[in-house]
């Protein structure tokens, strides 16, 4: 057979191959009902932004290969924002590098006209919450508006080396009518096990079905009717409190036992990356001297480390980037020292390493970040673990550090890292540990305003903010991830947030941005109205810092307990002078308002002829509280937050006698 008829054949057969798959193609879309696209509401979720028609997550080991596939109603102006999809956000996070294939999309307007999505991903800032922002691989649905259906679908391929346990989150921030989840192990995944947390009468249905692809297990769930997750403020994790199934591989016969062992081949890892070797040693001699006390020696070689560029907070290198310039990947954290720079966990072993060098005990702990979730031991997998910090004996007591966390002051942790658990390395191996909390002095916040104003209420001034812990440390990595520019203008904005509306705010001297040691200070010059006439009367807030706030826990039950961040303390001093023509009828009377040993709350003012003085002082203890303990905490805050609202009345002086 010569050449031209085989490519003939080869062509017939081709046209015949794809002739049925076009209907396929076109099948692969789901028909929208006239329910569908005549809804405006869901009446399970009265007033929801949008809603779940359908979700489907399918992995498949022997293709390394995630997909999702969504049909999503819009049903008001903020189900808009749905249309931005952010690849990747419910999947694994040990899957790290992966490529996108195979996109689509379309939107279904009500009157049934279809837009098919033509365009590519793209980079985009996402806000993921506590003011902490990073860029994502995000697409958009064309013409989305109220009433459309968004129907789309995508690929996530990883390393053909790497097989990796799903998460199902049934959970969302939104109804689901109906979804459906598909594991398909490797054929060796015999050992696959998982913990579910579900609401009754679904589980996780195990099957064994032939695969073209290799592997008999199939692991499916279906579920219908999953309201959204608890949307409460300040509460723990939304991730810890939803829906879910989480995957793991049952090596071991139990959960002490699995955390004992695979515990010990993490720990075995870790000092073979730590050592410390010679190289160490020597680095270590070269930072700290022969007299230095233990916590001399610290101080030196955590501020050593604190020099070397975090890559969390700047970014990563390609590892082109990294094999132009002759590196190759890290081995040991001689490597980490050599090149000046790692990640947040590489500054962690590179500051133990230099700590057991220099002679003391050091070890790593792995901890959950309390904002991300929290620690359950009973799911046997190390892709709940987030960051590594220290663990340093210092002459005998346990001290511990973050030198992850680039300007975390020394010998405190960053509060994601505070109250959580992981496993941590010990003298006799590893063990579930839980950090401790940081004391209500670690972190506070000063805010003091010195102001002159005139009789119609219009002041200019100075406004003076500090911070030490928790909010310093926000804003120094703020700094770290921007540039002067954007840190000025969202210095700027995070006043004019709180102050009154329309004053004219500029950012002066920054203090101490870089040493991380000392109080984080601002000084703004202000200038704007702060009064409102009634009359002959003139009213001002008590407190210009608290004039914006929002009301705290309004509802009068609640479903989840409560969990704020960290401990602190706010103490606000705002003094304001006033022309002769001015004088004090009322000041809010001077309060304390305790909720027992957990929280505090002081207001204090004072007055001359021409002035007045409002001190206020805020102090939150505890962080946790349960169901029952909501009353007297909800009792507490709008207690001394009606008290906040509470104003200064200036009134016309009387004319002086030297004036008749």
């Amino acid at each position: 057979m010569n050449r031209a008829i085989r490519i003939a054949i080869v062509r017939c057969l081709s046209l015949v191959l794809l002739a049925p798959m076009a209907p396929l193609v076109r099948a692969q879309w789901t028909a929208p009902t006239d329910e569908e696209l005549k809804m405006t509401s869901q009446p399970e979720v009265p007033g929801a932004a949008a809603v779940y028609l359908f979700k489907e997550e399918i992995s498949e080991d022997s293709l390394h290969m995630w997909s999702q596939y969504v049909r999503l109603k819009v049903l008001t102006e903020k189900g808009k924002d749905y249309a931005n999809v952010e690849l990747g956000q419910y999947y694994n996070k040990d899957l790290g590098n992966f490529t996108v294939s195979d996109i689509q999309g379309r939107t279904i307007h009500s009157d049934g006209t279809i837009i098919p999505f033509t365009g590519k991903p793209y980079e985009k800032m996402i806000e993921k919450g506590q003011g902490v922002q990073q860029t994502a691989k995000v697409f958009t649905l064309p013409d989305v508006e109220v009433g459309s259906i968004i129907e789309y679908r995508y690929k996530l391929r990883y390393d053909e080396d790497s097989y990796y346990a799903p998460d199902w989150y049934v959970q969302s921030d939104l109804y689901t009518r109906k979804a459906h989840y598909l594991w398909k192990p490797t054929e060796e995944a015999s050992d696959v096990s998982w913990t579910q947390i579900l609401p009754k009468g679904f589980a996780v249905q195990k099957s064994n079905k032939a695969s073209v692809n290799g592997g008999t297990l199939n692991l499916d769930l279906d579920v219908h009717d999953i309201p959204p997750a608890p949307d409460e403020e300040f509460m723990p994790p939304i991730q810890s409190m939803s829906s879910r199934v989480m995957f793991y591989y049952a090596t071991y016969p139990s959960v002490d036992e699995y955390w004992k062992g695979a515990g010990k081949d993490w720990s075995q890892d870790e000092d073979k990356f730590i050592g410390p070797d010679n190289k160490m040693k020597d680095v270590a001699a070269s930072l700290v001297g022969d007299n230095d006390s233990n916590d001399q020696k610290l101080r030196k070689i955590y501020a050593a480390v604190m020099k070397l560029e975090n890559t969390r907070f700047t970014r990563e290198r390609s590892t082109a980037e990294d094999k132009a310039q002759g590196l190759k990947e890290a081995k040991n954290v001689d490597d980490i020292w050599e090149r000046k720079r790692g990640t947040d966990d590489q500054m962690a072993e590179l500051f133990v390493a230099l700590v057991r060098a220099s002679g003391m005990q050091a070890y790593v702990m792995y901890v959950t970040s309390r904002d991300r979730n929290l620690f359950l031991p009973a799911y046997r997998s190390f892709s709940q673990l987030d960051d590594l910090i220290a663990i340093v004996n210092v002459d005998g007591k346990e001290q511990f550090f973050d030198p992850g966390q680039r300007f975390c002051q020394y010998g405190h942790l960053a509060w994601q890292h505070t109250m959580t658990q992981g496993i941590r390395q010990t003298d006799k191996g590893t063990a579930i540990a839980l950090t401790p909390i940081e004391p209500l002095a670690a972190s506070r916040t000063q805010r003091v305003a010195i102001l002159a104003m005139d009789e119609h209420g219009a002041v200019t001034g100075t406004v003076r903010m500090a911070w030490t812990g928790a909010d310093a440390l926000k804003w120094r990595q703020a700094y770290l991830k921007g540039d002067d520019t954007s840190l000025n203008h969202d210095l700027q904005t995070a006043v004019e947030n709180i102050l009154p509306g329309g004053m004219e705010i500029h950012v002066g001297n920054i203090e101490n941005l870089e040493d991380y040691e000392k109080q984080l200070i601002v000084n703004y010059t202000v200038k704007g109205q702060i009064g409102s006439s009634t009359g002959k009367r003139l009213l001002l807030p008590s407190d210009i810092f608290e004039v914006n706030a929002k009301p705290t826990f309004t509802q009068p039950k609640r479903e989840q307990p409560i969990s704020f961040d960290y401990s602190h303390a706010i103490q606000d001093a705002v003094h304001i002078t006033f022309p002769a023509s001015l004088s004090v009828e009322s000041l809010p009377a001077s309060e304390q308002v305790p909720l027992e040993n957990l929280a505090a709350y002081v207001i204090r003012t004072e007055s001359t002829p021409t002035s007045v003085t409002v001190r206020r002082e805020f102090d939150l203890g505890e962080i946790f509280y349960k169901l029952d303990e909501y009353p007297s905490l909800r009792a507490f805050f709008n207690k001394f937050e009606t008290k906040d609202q509470e104003p200064v009345v200036l009134k016309a002086a009387p004319p002086t006698a030297s004036g008749n």
